[in-house]
């Protein structure tokens, strides 16, 4: 087993616990560390996918190395615009979680934070 097979192991175990996270974790918070695994596993798949042809013998290519590179860039604003946009959340809703309850007026599933907000006026 040579050393591109195991990272490419590694970034399919990240991608698939990013995935997990996403679809299982209602914080919102947890989401956006969950997206940023995933993004993380695909950047290691991605390099590992351009030793993979260097290592066979093709020219090396800088081009996936400054797509990576300019993915991490893009990556880290949009994880700072999510954490902005997580924390005017908190501040309309008083949680960052997007659980939701059902309303016991109308069945209307709204998150739970809002259903409290409703509920103390």
């Amino acid at each position: 087993m040579n050393s591109a097979t195991i990272f490419g192991l590694a970034g399919a175990v990240l991608v698939g616990l990013g995935l997990y996270g996403l679809v299982t974790q209602p914080h919102v918070l947890r989401k956006i560390l969950a997206f940023n695994v995933l993004g993380n596993g695909v950047f290691l798949l991605f390099g590992v996918i351009a030793r993979r042809g260097a290592a066979a013998g093709f020219a090396a290519d800088p081009v996936p190395q400054a797509m990576v590179i300019t993915g991490l860039v893009v990556a880290f604003s949009a994880t700072a615009l999510a954490v902005a946009l997580m924390l005017r959340y908190y501040d309309a809703t008083g949680s960052a979680s997007l659980a939701t309850e059902p309303d016991a007026g109308t069945g209307d599933a709204k998150p739970a934070a809002a259903a409290a907000v409703t509920a103390a006026r």
